[in-house]
């Protein structure tokens, strides 16, 4: 006879796990966040003033574009150590790299000081922080997932995923502090003061991480003996096409992100008429509306099915772009807060709440560290960082036109629905066929 306990119940039982898992990625997200919002807002200034401005700002994109292409390296180094050692230790050092870089960072020189060093410098620590997220995505979500009940798995599954808006929040919310200082004073040490705090975070994310246990699928593997010896060779030999799929789903839900909350506040405020403040309140909104939406996603999607919840707010998504614009060219401060809370808190929302829980369902668990993380950083490199850097030289050759944009925005949709389509009819992909109401 099948027990069937509580949401309650099963959330108190895992409570620590949970935790643990949002706590990690919130803090892994602030540093990283806290780098994008620099890049909009300062890095041009400091690290590339020796050019134009309008190439200043690209090359600051740059600088940020740069790391997702490194993310997959660290994502097949972290993820090796995952899938022969275990979660946790991973978890441990990709939150230590992650955080050094990001203190280093608010004590480095800038160009005045040091001339070129400076931007190569920026760019050494921008890498090391690439490395640190590359692997962190990964373990933070199998710790929730492989802890989770059959029937809480997309539940679960989203708490990580919550972790990406608490940590932008994190960072929003301090670097809106740091500009209540004078443009001065914010370009000489106010940028600098949420990166060096950010070490607090780490020593807590680190301290509650400690008293974890490994999880009960990689403790199964283990116990069977078959823990994969090559994870990355056997990962791309068997599972190359699970690969895909997995990067084909992360592309919607990677570029429209940093379009609707990084590339936003460089385009208000550069080609429209906002004020920085407008454009860091209105993402902060969003972020806010997301968070309580990822989790309640999440656990919708345990009745309704993932495949179905991705499917529908992928194309509500694509259909929301042109709005999107439209709001945004109103040039007003109801229309900037309407664009961001329906694009990014509310549409983009079901889409990230189930992407790590469909990314999961198609890995085996001796590989499935490995599998999700190649699946979603080269995702992530091939639509995320490059996404406000691509959004700019549109913007650039267009004479600030936004239709190539949006065209851009909507080539994405398109890569991921044929992905989750092509997830639906994978041997692989048992979990997604699978009825809500027998997963209770």
């Amino acid at each position: 006879m099948v027990t069937h306990e509580s949401s309650t119940t099963i959330l108190r039982k895992n409570k620590k796990v949970l935790i643990a898992s949002l706590t990690g990625s919130a803090i892994e997200w602030f540093d990283y966040f806290l780098y994008g919002t620099a890049a909009a807002l300062v890095f041009n200034k400091l690290f590339f003033p020796m050019v134009d401005p309008v190439i200043g700002m690209m090359l600051a994109w740059l600088s940020f574009s740069l790391t997702f292409f490194i993310r997959p390296i660290g994502g097949v180094v972290f993820a090796h150590i995952g899938d022969r050692i275990g979660r946790k230790k991973t978890l441990v050092l990709t939150l230590s790299l992650m955080g050094g870089a990001t203190v280093m960072i608010g004590l480095l020189p800038d160009y005045n000081s040091i001339g070129l060093w400076a931007p190569a410098l920026l760019i050494l620590l921008r890498i090391i922080q690439g490395m640190g997220i590359g692997g962190e995505w990964g373990g933070a979500l199998l710790l929730a997932y492989e802890y989770a009940p059959a029937s809480r798995k997309g539940f679960f599954g989203s708490i990580p995923q919550a972790g990406v808006t608490i940590g932008m929040l994190m960072a929003t919310f301090m670097v809106s502090l740091m500009t209540l200082f004078s443009e001065e004073q914010f370009l000489a040490w106010g940028w600098r003061i949420p990166f060096i705090l950010s070490a607090v975070l780490v020593l807590l994310g680190l301290w509650i991480r400690k008293d974890i246990d490994e999880t009960p699928d990689f403790k199964a593997v283990k116990q069977s003996g078959k823990l994969s010896k090559t994870p990355l060779r056997e990962t791309l030999k068997y599972h190359w096409r699970q690969v895909l799929i997995a990067a084909g789903l992360k592309v919607v839900e990677t570029a429209p992100f940093y379009i609707f909350s990084t590339f936003v506040v460089s385009y208000a405020t550069g080609i429209l008429t906002y004020e920085k403040s407008q454009t860091l309140e209105a993402v902060t909104l969003g972020a806010l509306v997301a968070t309580v939406m990822i989790p309640l996603m999440g656990l919708l999607s345990d009745k309704i099915g993932r495949a179905r919840m991705y499917t529908v707010s992928v194309i509500m998504l694509g259909i929301f772009i042109v709005p999107w614009f439209m709001l945004l060219n109103t040039h007003t401060t109801w229309g900037i807060v309407v664009a961001t809370v329906i694009a990014f808190g509310i549409l983009w929302a079901p889409v990230t709440a189930v992407l790590g829980t469909l990314c999961s369902e198609i890995f085996d668990a001796n590989v499935r560290y490995t599998g999700i993380t190649l699946g979603y950083q080269l995702g992530a490199a091939l639509a995320g960082g490059t996404a406000p850097l691509i959004a700019t030289a549109l913007l650039a050759q267009s004479g600030g036109d936004w239709q190539p944009v949006a065209i851009y925005l909507g080539i994405t949709v398109l890569i991921s629905l044929v992905a989750i389509y092509a997830a639906t009819r994978s041997r692989h992909c048992g979990a997604l066929h699978t009825e809500p109401e027998s997963l209770s």
